[in-house]
């Protein structure tokens, strides 16, 4: 290659925009903060608090009567119930508003029990049956067949395990769209469009140059939160680190693309601002950041399935906690590449310098 060629590719306009971008982001700590630090602050306060913790004793209320005692007596000794006596009214005072988990009346003329509860309550329903199960044996109840218990405890199946790939499709998302669609908009309030607009760079170079310059910042930002979750939390990657590699870059094309739709036209911050809240509204509730989007009635389930974040989380789930290969998530990923294509083809054709 030639000086003159060398010297061409180093002030080719995409390049250079490029290097702007990441030059004018290591100069603002707020966006390091939001970008790096943020999602580790959320992994560990969300990772904490929903942490694997010893079974939760079940609070049990005992009504007063004469065979009170010999009830708390037999659960006392059982260590999954924190059982007390209490007189009737209290008792369902304190059923009422979700204080207790059961109430056993103990009748005075027979050996029996009566379970007051609310079955709609997972916790009150387990507490009935335990506590059934505990009082039955102590009235001299055997088992028919023999059974044992073997413990399993692995990584996957907590919370934290099924939280990790929301948080980095919440990043990507989150990314994509402050990242890229806020940046262009604040470009255009500071007339700077209209300079780029006096250069000989074309709308092609200038738009590609804003989506590949947020991928830089992108590898850093998750690799970051996975080596985290990792070290601090155990959380492990079970399929292939290529697939997973593939979907974060598909996904942050993906939103990348979408920010630059929304601030194709926008002219104002809190234009923008307010598109992108209603672009991101439906899939912060709707696409399974926090839960399963099976919560939600069959009715709405295609109308989920279809939100972009919804393909990139699903897949990044079947891949990370289910050991999916590339050929089982090939539906998600054609989703994600067509959102990806489909708004920067949009945005392409829609942008405007001012």
């Amino acid at each position: 290659m030639s000086s003159g060629d060398t010297t061409s590719a180093r002030h080719h306009p995409l390049a250079q925009l490029i290097l702007a971008r990441l030059r004018e982001f290591c100069r603002e700590p707020a966006a390091i903060f939001w970008v790096y630090v943020f999602p580790l602050i959320m992994v560990v306060a969300l990772g904490v608090a929903f942490r694997n913790r010893p079974l939760e004793k079940a609070t049990v209320a005992i009504a007063a009567g004469p065979r009170a005692e010999a009830t708390l007596t037999a659960l006392a000794a059982d260590p999954r119930f924190a059982p007390r006596i209490a007189s009737e009214s209290e008792c369902r005072e304190q059923l009422r508003i979700g204080k207790l988990d059961l109430v056993i009346v103990a009748a005075e003329s027979d050996a029996g029990y009566e379970y007051r509860y609310d079955p709609t309550r997972p916790g009150s329903q387990l507490a009935r049956d335990t506590a059934n199960d505990v009082l039955q044996r102590r009235a001299g109840r055997r088992d028919a067949i023999v059974t044992r218990d073997s413990v399993f405890q692995e990584p996957g199946g907590r919370y934290i395990d099924f939280l990790v790939p929301g948080l980095l499709g919440m990043g990507l998302m989150g990314g994509g769209l402050w990242g890229v669609g806020f940046a262009i908009v604040d470009m255009r309030i500071r007339k700077l469009l209209k300079r780029y607009l006096a250069t000989p760079m074309r709308r092609s170079d200038f738009l590609a140059g804003i989506m590949l310059s947020r991928l830089v910042f992108t590898i850093p930002e998750v690799v970051f939160l996975l080596v985290f979750s990792h070290l601090f939390f155990g959380v492990v990657n079970h399929g292939s680190h290529l697939a997973v590699g593939l979907l974060i870059l598909l996904g942050a094309f993906q939103f990348a693309g979408i920010g630059l739709l929304v601030a194709s036209r926008a002219e104002t911050l809190e234009t923008v601002s307010g598109l992108m809240n209603l672009v991101m509204l439906p899939m912060w509730i709707g696409s399974g950041i926090f839960f399963s989007v099976d919560r939600f009635p069959a009715l709405v389930q295609p109308a989920i399935r279809v939100l972009p974040l919804t393909p990139l989380i699903d897949a990044l789930r079947r891949v990370m906690l289910e050991g999916a290969g590339l050929g089982v998530i090939i539906p998600q990923l054609v989703l994600i590449t067509a959102w990806g294509v489909v708004t920067f083809v949009l945005a392409l054709r829609l942008f405007r310098w001012n």
